[in-house]
């Protein structure tokens, strides 16, 4: 391995940052896909609301998922509270960017991302190399 890719190379130890790292780049990419469906169909910008949060959703559990697989215990747990940080991260960006107001949509967002982020959470915590036994030692899967 050389030297300069040694360098390149950076791990985030805290599940649920990479967690969050993780519902960015699903946002993104779904950021992406809406405009695209903007552009090339029918589809217009006061019938966005359900993709929206589609969107969210999805960037959410996909947040949740890798939050738990890190920390390999307490799944439903990182994910929620993935999906918690990411709504209030979404939130403030979009309160100092545009000047959003609080509506109805927030607390259906915050319920949306925190869902989807347990789910997540849950799927993900199944799918590390390790388990944990009921003693709380982790013990290696056969």
């Amino acid at each position: 391995m050389s030297p300069i890719s040694r360098m390149l190379r950076f791990r985030v130890s805290s599940p649920v940052l990479s967690g969050l790292i993780w519902s960015a780049i699903w946002l993104a990419a779904g950021a992406l896909f809406l405009s695209l469906m903007l552009t090339g169909s029918a589809l217009r910008e006061s019938e966005l609301l359900p993709w929206v949060f589609g969107i969210h959703g999805l960037a959410s559990l996909a947040g949740g998922f890798v939050s738990a697989r890190r920390s390999g215990r307490k799944g439903w747990y990182f994910g929620m509270l993935n999906g918690i940080l990411y709504t209030a991260l979404i939130l403030l960006t979009s309160f100092l960017a545009t000047d959003a107001a609080w509506t109805v949509r927030v607390p259906i967002m915050l319920a949306v991302a925190a869902a989807a982020g347990a789910v997540g959470g849950m799927l993900g915590v199944n799918t590390g190399t390790a388990g944990i036994s009921g003693t709380g030692k982790r013990i290696p899967r056969r």
